[in-house]
């Protein structure tokens, strides 16, 4: 599976993000369920304490959310 790089901006500062579609496609439930978009989702758990790059974050967010369904 071959990662898919979007854009979103964070904080007034652009960046990408390159996730496998099976994460973004994980990304969007989670978005639908609580309300919000994607971007607003991702922002979310950029605010949050992190140690890791944002896509490590982000993978690490889909996978609990899917482990705890």
């Amino acid at each position: 599976m071959k990662p898919e790089k979007r854009s979103i901006t964070i904080a007034g500062h652009a960046t990408s993000v390159s996730l496998e579609p099976v994460f973004w496609d994980v990304l969007k439930e989670m978005a639908a369920e609580s309300g919000q978009s994607v971007p607003n989702l991702i922002r979310q758990l950029d605010a949050e304490a992190r140690a890791a790059s944002l896509s490590s974050t982000l993978r690490v967010a889909a996978l609990r959310w899917v482990q705890n369904r």
